[in-house]
């Protein structure tokens, strides 16, 4: 199960609120780094996400991780991304991203739906309204998972243009 995953926003408080009311959580201060902040949604898993400055990086310490500045140039952008269910309507959460001036849409992915909710315009939460949570939770196990893949590698190839 997984408990919390830490993100990189350029501002990292604004951040945290977000996720706080779209998890229906609190958000505080988070000590391991001045700057960053932590999501926590107040559920029976612990589930927590914290949002370091996007110029921070994790590396391993003498003893444990250090948080460090980085150096050089990052992308905004990430292959990191999560799926998080709330507790909250498709309408609110739309009503978020148009406050924030962040994109926000519904995606169809074939076995499942989400929300696609992107942090900063840069970092991609799949967000899962009650309504949704079901269908993903019935496909992502093994068993369902293994009959769409064998289902998409039977399928002809598709090419782009095709």
């Amino acid at each position: 199960m997984l408990h919390h995953l830490s993100l990189a926003a350029h501002q990292p408080a604004r951040v945290a609120k977000v996720l706080a009311e779209l998890m229906h959580g609190q958000f505080f201060e988070f000590p391991i780094h001045p700057g960053a902040y932590i999501a926590i949604a107040n559920d029976a898993h612990g589930t927590a996400i914290e949002i370091f400055p996007a110029d921070v990086v994790l590396i391993p310490g003498d003893e444990a991780v250090d948080a460090s500045k980085q150096v050089g140039d990052r992308s905004n952008f990430t292959h990191v991304h999560a799926a998080l269910s709330v507790p909250i309507s498709l309408s609110t959460i739309q009503e978020i991203a148009a406050r924030e001036g962040w994109i926000c849409r519904f995606c169809d992915r074939g076995p499942f739906a989400v929300i696609e909710f992107w942090l900063e315009n840069t970092v991609l939460l799949e967000l899962l309204t009650s309504d949704m949570s079901d269908r993903y939770l019935n496909f992502m196990v093994g068993d369902e998972y293994a009959k769409f893949l064998a289902q998409v590698q039977a399928a002809p190839a598709l090419t782009h243009g095709s």
